[in-house]
């Protein structure tokens, strides 16, 4: 008996990412995925998602424009959020799946996020977090209530994620090998690079793209920057269809 589906949600606002990410990433859920779940997005425009997606409405932050616009990833502490109830596994739409991710649930945590690669802090990298629906809607409140003081005091919404949680010692961060950066975990460094394809972390079960290259580009051996060497990645290509 696998039980009451589990909730995976993402978000698409505005162009910078084509239906084909989230229709992509539908699939590697579905790939990676034994229990029921359903999988949501959150989106001001639909147009040429798969029919499996369910679509719901995003909502408005109505906080002046900024050139960050993670804020918006605020908006999934809505309480209540849509009809959604349970656990909540947020992702964004720029990771690949490689391994089963039953696990992102399992684990015992209440607010569960992935430890950022640069920072020394507290802070979190949002691209993997896991919530209860419903049951964080004050960091949604306060970010409204405070906004222009929070954004003079942190630079996007995962920094202060990370800290309004860990004030309430809610805050977890996954197991190290789970979520892997592209960029530090899976690339060589220095003349490597140019000889070597980026390797496949050991134990990693989603590859997170933050930044330059994205995963087509890392497919293709395109970096982004000109002093980031890249190789064509063949088991990127392997896991983002």
């Amino acid at each position: 008996m696998l039980g009451q589906p589990v909730n995976i949600i993402c978000m698409k606002w505005g162009t910078k990412y084509s239906p084909d990410y989230v229709n992509t990433l539908y699939s590697m859920v579905n790939r990676h995925m034994i229990r029921p779940f359903r999988f949501v997005c959150l989106t001001d425009n639909n147009d040429g998602f798969v029919s499996e997606i369910e679509v719901l409405p995003l909502a408005k932050l109505n906080i002046p424009a900024g050139p960050e616009r993670g804020w918006d990833k605020l908006l999934t502490f809505t309480s209540p959020l849509y009809d959604l109830v349970g656990k909540v596994l947020f992702l964004d739409l720029d990771v690949v799946i490689v391994d089963d991710i039953d696990c992102f649930f399992d684990h015992a945590a209440e607010f569960p996020i992935i430890k950022d690669w640069a920072k020394k802090d507290v802070t979190g990298n949002s691209s993997v977090y896991r919530f209860t629906a419903g049951n964080h809607g004050d960091i949604l409140d306060n970010f409204r209530k405070h906004h222009q003081r929070i954004r003079q005091q942190v630079r996007n919404e995962q920094e202060y994620l990370s800290s309004y949680v860990d004030g309430q010692n809610k805050l977890s961060y996954w197991p190290e090998s789970w979520c892997q950066s592209f960029k530090y975990n899976c690339l060589h460094q220095g003349l490597e690079a140019w000889f070597k394809v980026p390797l496949k972390p050991e134990g990693a079960k989603i590859i997170v793209f933050h930044g330059k290259p994205n995963p087509p580009d890392a497919i293709k051996g395109r970096s982004g920057k000109w002093y980031r060497k890249v190789l064509p990645t063949p088991w990127i290509a392997e896991h983002w269809q």
